[in-house]
Parts: C-alpha cells; sequence; structure tokens
C-alpha cells in the first residue's frame, strides 16, 4: 500500500486532539486506526488524521457525534470511488450542502458572539485605564 502508518502519539500531537479523545471517537466508530502493529498498537493513516481534523472542526460549531457520523458516511461515499447512481450522489451531495449551510450559520453566530465579547473587553479596559484629570 505505501502509505505511512502513525501511532496515536504523532496522531494526537498532528490534530491537537488528546488520546483519549481520539480512542473516545475509535469507541464511537466515528473513526478506526487503519491497522494494528504486530504488538496491537492503533496505527493510523494520513486519510486518518484527515478524518479527525474534520471531526476537529465540527466539534466548536455544536454538531453531535451523531451529525459528525452523517457528514463522514455521506463524505465516504462521495469519496469512495465506487459508481454512485445519481440519487445516491445527489443525496449525500444534498446532505454536504446542508452541513455547509449550518455550519456558516454557526460561524456567523460565533462571530457576533465574539463581537460582543470584545465590545465586553474593551468596556471594562476603559473602566481599569487611569482617570484622566482636566
Amino acid at each position: 500500500m505505501g502509505s505511512k502508518h502513525m501511532q496515536i502519539g504523532e496522531v494526537a500531537a498532528r490534530t491537537e486532539l488528546s488520546l483519549r479523545t481520539i480512542r473516545h471517537y475509535e469507541e464511537t466508530g466515528l473513526v478506526i486506526p487503519s491497522a494494528r502493529s504486530q504488538g496491537g498498537f492503533r496505527l493510523y493513516t494520513e486519510t486518518d488524521v484527515a478524518r479527525l481534523i474534520v471531526i476537529r472542526r465540527m466539534k466548536p460549531l455544536g454538531f453531535t457525534l451523531d451529525q459528525m457520523r452523517d457528514l463522514l458516511v455521506a463524505t465516504d461515499r462521495l469519496d469512495s470511488g465506487e459508481e454512485l447512481s445519481g440519487e445516491e450522489r445527489d443525496r449525500a451531495l444534498d446532505q454536504v450542502r446542508d452541513f455547509a449551510q449550518v455550519a456558516a450559520e454557526r460561524v456567523a453566530d460565533l462571530h457576533e458572539q465574539l463581537a460582543r465579547a470584545e465590545e465586553f473587553a474593551a468596556t471594562l479596559r476603559e473602566r481599569l485605564a487611569p482617570v484622566r484629570l482636566p
């Protein structure tokens, strides 16, 4: 196959996820190690790392594990190289479009929350500035 395999520690460093989190995603079926070493250690590929990064990016947007799974199933179908019927392909693309729309809405909400938080922090800084006498 020729693809380089990585142990979980390297994957954790590359994805900025904890070992515990990666194992949790494995237990829930979101990511499955591509192989195991003779000693039973989990071995991952670049594809597995990319999948974990997608999951990591979905988390702060409030997507549930089931929603993550649904998106990954749709993208797996599209990326599988299998011949999909027009209906199957359209259904998978519609799912991805729906997730893209929800993600955009949630990002907009986060931008608004961040702007409010920055205004609040600025107000506090102003309050703490030395009092200027006329």
